[in-house]
C-alpha cells in the first residue's frame, strides 16, 4: 500500500478544496510513491511524535494540525517546526495533515464531539456558501435515463437526504457536423434536428471532475454540450461548527461535570449559567470564537470551543452561556476518529494512535 492511496482515501473523508483559504492541509513532507509500513495518529506534529514513529516504525503520520502553517523560507533547525520537518525527511517520514478541510464536514471533528455529548438532531451550525454546482446538459431524449443514472452514481442530485434529484425538459436541439465529425446522430453537412432532454442537476464542488467524467461516459454525442454554474445556495452538509438537541433537558451544572469527565479537562472557563436546562448544545473544535453569533442565531443554551479571549466571553450578553474547554480538549478525540477511519478502510495496515499527549497547555490544581 503506498502513502498515495492513504492520502486519497484521506481525501474522500475530507476533500482538500474545502479546508480554509489559510490553511495547509496535505502532504507536507514524504512522497506519495512510497511503500507505507506502518501509520501513527496524532493531533499535532512535533519532534517528539517524529520519533515516536521512528521508535514504532511507521513512516505515514497523520495529523490534524499541519507543522507548516506559515511557510518555510530556512531549514536551519532553529525551532521545533523546522527540527520535526528536518527529522521528518532525514527519515523518510510522510507527514498528511488533515485540517479546516476535516473541520468543515459533517461527519468531522465537531461531529465526533457532538457524538461524544450524545446529542441528536445535528446540523452545520454556519454552512459554506459557494460550493455547490449546477449541471446543465442536453441529451437525445432517448438516452436522457442513462445520462442520469452515470452522473447520479457520480454523485450529481443528491440533496440532502434525498439523492438523483434532477430538472429536466424537453425541446429541440440542432447541428450541423462537418466533414471532419463522426456524428452518432445526424450525417455530415447536413443540418440535424433532435429531440433532446435539457438536464439540469446540483452537485458539490469536490466532485465536478468525477460527474463531468462521467456526463462524457455516458453521453452519446462526439461534442458533449454543457455548462457548470455555481450556485450561491449554502451547502447544508459542509461549514464550521454543529449544534444538536436534547430531547429532555439537563441541568446545566449536571452537564458541566459531563463535559469536564468527557473531555477530561483540567478546567471550563465559562460565562454564567443563563438556562438552567440545557437542551440545545452548539459545539466547534479547535479555536471557535469566530461562531458565537451563529450560536445565538440557532437558540443554542451553550456554546462549547476553545481559545477564547477574555473580552469575547463579554459578546455571549447573556444570551448564551460559553464554555472554553480549550484547543486540545475539543479536538483531542479527532485522533480516534481518523484511527476508526482508517481501519475500516485499511485493515491490513498497521495503524496507531499517538502515545504521546501534545497539548502544550497544563492546568495547576
Amino acid at each position: 500500500m503506498k502513502v498515495k492511496e492513504i492520502v486519497k482515501s484521506l481525501e474522500v473523508l475530507a476533500p482538500p478544496v474545502y479546508q480554509e483559504s489559510y490553511d495547509n492541509s496535505g502532504l507536507l513532507t514524504g512522497s506519495g510513491n512510497e511503500e507505507v509500513k506502518g501509520i501513527l495518529v496524532a493531533l499535532d506534529c512535533t519532534e517528539v511524535i517524529i520519533q515516536e514513529a521512528i521508535e514504532k516504525e511507521c513512516n505515514l503520520v497523520v495529523v490534524h494540525h499541519p507543522v507548516i502553517f506559515g511557510g518555510l523560507k530556512k531549514l536551519n533547525g532553529k525551532n521545533y517546526v523546522e527540527r520535526t520537518v528536518i527529522n521528518a525527511i532525514k527519515n523518510d517520514i510522510a507527514i498528511y495533515a488533515i485540517h479546516t478541510n476535516l473541520d468543515n464536514m459533517n461527519n468531522g471533528v465537531s461531529a465526533k464531539i457532538c457524538e461524544l455529548l450524545e446529542l441528536e438532531n445535528l446540523k452545520i451550525l454556519s454552512p459554506k456558501k459557494e460550493t455547490l454546482y449546477k449541471l446543465t446538459t442536453f441529451v437525445p431524449s432517448s438516452d436522457t435515463q442513462k445520462v442520469l443514472d452515470s452522473i447520479g452514481t457520480a454523485g450529481a442530485g443528491q440533496i440532502g437526504n434525498y439523492s438523483n434529484c434532477s430538472f429536466s425538459s424537453e425541446g429541440k436541439g440542432s447541428f450541423l457536423p462537418n466533414d471532419k465529425a463522426t456524428p452518432s446522430i445526424g450525417t455530415v453537412n447536413k443540418v440535424e434536428s433532435v429531440t433532446e432532454t435539457k438536464i439540469e442537476v446540483q452537485f458539490p464542488v469536490h466532485l465536478k471532475s468525477n460527474i463531468i467524467n462521467a456526463l462524457h461516459a455516458a453521453h452519446p454525442y462526439e461534442e458533449v454540450a454543457y455548462h457548470v454554474t455555481k450556485l450561491e445556495n449554502v451547502n447544508k452538509e459542509v461549514g464550521s461548527g454543529m449544534y444538536g438537541t436534547y430531547s429532555e433537558g439537563i441541568d446545566a451544572n449536571v452537564f458541566l461535570q459531563k463535559l469536564k469527565d468527557t473531555f477530561k479537562v483540567g478546567a471550563i472557563r465559562h460565562t454564567k449559567i443563563i438556562q438552567p436546562l440545557i437542551k440545545k448544545v452548539a459545539v466547534c473544535g479547535g479555536a471557535g470564537s469566530f461562531l458565537l453569533g451563529n450560536a445565538k442565531g440557532v437558540g443554542a443554551d451553550i456554546y462549547i470551543t476553545g481559545d477564547f479571549k477574555y473580552h469575547e466571553f463579554f459578546d455571549a450578553e447573556d444570551k448564551i452561556m460559553i464554555a472554553d474547554i480549550g484547543h486540545y480538549e475539543s479536538e483531542q478525540f479527532t485522533i480516534d476518529l481518523l484511527i476508526d477511519y482508517l481501519n475500516n478502510n485499511f485493515d491490513s495496515l498497521r495503524i496507531q494512535p499517538t502515545e504521546n499527549n501534545t497539548n502544550p497547555v497544563h492546568y495547576f490544581s
